[in-house]
């Protein structure tokens, strides 16, 4: 598998129990033009077989024998690879054909820079609302924010393999699916290294989204640890889901909150509503016009409580963010880590 650049990519994918959608993103890394130089499976802890399904694609695998998390098995790979790029693949993401060589253009030409992240496409694999919406949120926020890049993003990024082993790779206190691509990428930008997001580079997201499943990622794996990373290096970059429409938003859906439920007892805090409504719809009106686009009326219709939700839980998880870290800046014996 040889590439005809003079830059080698190595392509790892940590995995716990990938079923279907690992045996297509494997798939998918067969169809790439050009082919990587190596591909690096790293089987996390898993019980259903993935190992296997990543020989039969003949690539390389390395079995750990308990789940440490997506930032363990990531360092693991990175230890094994011989490229001089490793591209950092999801297992349950379907790349583009030209992923690779996208890769491999940007960083030929630009020398300086460390990394570069892409984006989810605009077809999601699963079909149903929840999926849907979430993945082409993802889609929209990503193909709308500035091209240079304030973090890292594991699912569908690469990173010179010199500057990942200097700068310590991730960190493995994150033993679950969480912000440590985020956490590595604020270390990135802190060592003067420079990120681009590559809005081209693209792979499909195949995970079914449930209301379970997201609100237990986006909330605990997400909001909150990412609060505590804000908080520690206190900065909070104007891009992606921290841009200035999401903050005015998560403020707006508070007072939004606060007079619906005053209303029960002081009904003329219906107005106070009617006046929030208004602006919450204007900022937001760019991505609700591009759901509509993807999918009629109705489904960015229905988009509008899910992302509003999404505001006020987001706000929610800062101010538990903000409170844990004030208990443990003036009692350190209390334990407030979040990992």
């Amino acid at each position: 598998m040889n590439l005809s650049s003079k830059l080698s990519v190595s392509v790892v994918i940590p995995v716990h129990n990938g079923g279907e959608s690992f045996r297509k993103c494997l798939s998918s890394l067969a169809q790439t033009v050009p082919q990587p130089d190596e591909i690096i499976v790293v089987a996390d802890g898993e019980s259903d077989g993935s190992w296997r399904v990543a020989k039969e694609f003949g690539v390389k695998v390395l079995r750990l024998p308990t789940c440490g998390g997506p930032a363990r098995a990531r360092n693991w790979g990175a230890r094994a690879a011989s490229g001089d790029i490793i591209f950092f693949v999801d297992a349950d993401v379907a790349l583009a054909a030209d992923a690779v060589s996208q890769v491999q253009r940007v960083f030929e030409q630009d020398p300086d820079l460390a990394a570069v992240i892409g984006s989810y496409d605009d077809a999601p694999g699963a079909n149903n609302f929840l999926s849907q919406y979430k993945n082409l949120l993802h889609y929209y926020t990503h193909q709308t924010a500035n091209e240079e890049g304030f973090t890292f993003w594991g699912a569908v990024g690469a990173i010179r393999r010199d500057i990942f082993v200097s700068i310590g790779g991730f960190d493995e206190s994150y033993r679950l699916p969480s912000i440590e691509d985020i956490e590595l990428g604020y270390r990135l930008k802190k060592a003067g290294h420079r990120i681009r997001l590559c809005k081209t580079l693209q792979g499909k997201h195949l995970k079914h989204w449930g209301v379970v499943s997201l609100l237990r990622a986006d909330f605990f794996y997400r909001a909150i640890p990412w609060t505590a990373l804000i908080l520690r290096d206190r900065t909070i970059p104007n891009d992606l889901n921290l841009g200035l429409t999401s903050r005015l938003s998560a403020i707006l859906t508070y007072l939004l909150a606060i007079a619906l439920a005053g209303s029960c007892w002081w009904p003329s805090l219906l107005a106070i509503v009617a006046i929030v409504i208004s602006p919450l719809l204007v900022l937001n009106a760019p991505v609700y016009r591009f759901f509509r686009r993807k999918h009629g009326l109705g489904f960015a219709l229905r988009t509008i409580p899910w992302h509003w939700l999404y505001y006020f839980y987001g706000g929610l998880a800062f101010t538990i963010g903000v409170i844990r870290h004030l208990l443990y800046r003036y009692n350190p014996e209390t334990d407030c880590q979040i990992s």
